[in-house]
């Protein structure tokens, strides 16, 4: 996923150097086009809070400088106020969050389900490394969306359904 700066240009996804906190708070106060008073206040609201040194000085990153400008877009471009913009970053980081939990989630599960489904209705699934059995004489055709009907001389049926992204 790409990330956007306030001119438009497209950036490729942070790195690990992004999360870096080796900017001064003057430093990072102009590559933001900001007063550093201004980052202080920002500190203080809890909108980009940097990390501290031993002595309490604050540090940014390459990151916290692009939520300076974020923040600052939407209070200038949006007419946002400070409190919602707290807030709008705070849905933000949550949402991100569960993104990726369920990222994780699904390559947990991905492959790793299989139904079947009887002709009485019964839906199983079917344990991880095991087969359906199949008799001799079965047809095998698509039941579509990922699915198998596997037909038998003795006029069962059986459908297979792997869910896959989308489903």
């Amino acid at each position: 996923m790409a990330r956007n700066d306030p001119s438009g240009e497209s950036h490729p996804p942070f790195n690990a150097y992004d999360d870096a906190p080796v900017l001064a708070i003057s430093q990072a106060a102009a590559l933001a086009g900001m007063h550093p008073q201004t980052l202080r206040q920002y500190d203080r609201l809890g909108l980009v809070t940097p990390r501290r040194t031993m002595g309490r000085g604050r540090r940014y990153s390459q990151r916290d400088v692009a939520k300076l400008l974020e923040v600052q877009r939407l209070s200038q471009e949006d007419g946002i106020n400070l409190a919602g913009i707290r807030r709008i970053l705070a849905l933000e980081e949550q949402v991100g969050r569960l993104e990726a939990r369920l990222d994780a989630l699904s390559a947990r599960l991905e492959g790793g389900r299989v139904f079947a489904a009887g002709v009485s209705g019964d839906v199983v699934m079917v344990p991880r490394g095991r087969r359906v059995r199949r008799s001799a004489g079965e047809r095998t055709g698509d039941a579509g969306r990922g699915g198998q009907v596997v037909e038998t001389g003795e006029a069962r049926a059986l459908v297979l359904w792997r869910p896959g992204r989308g489903s």
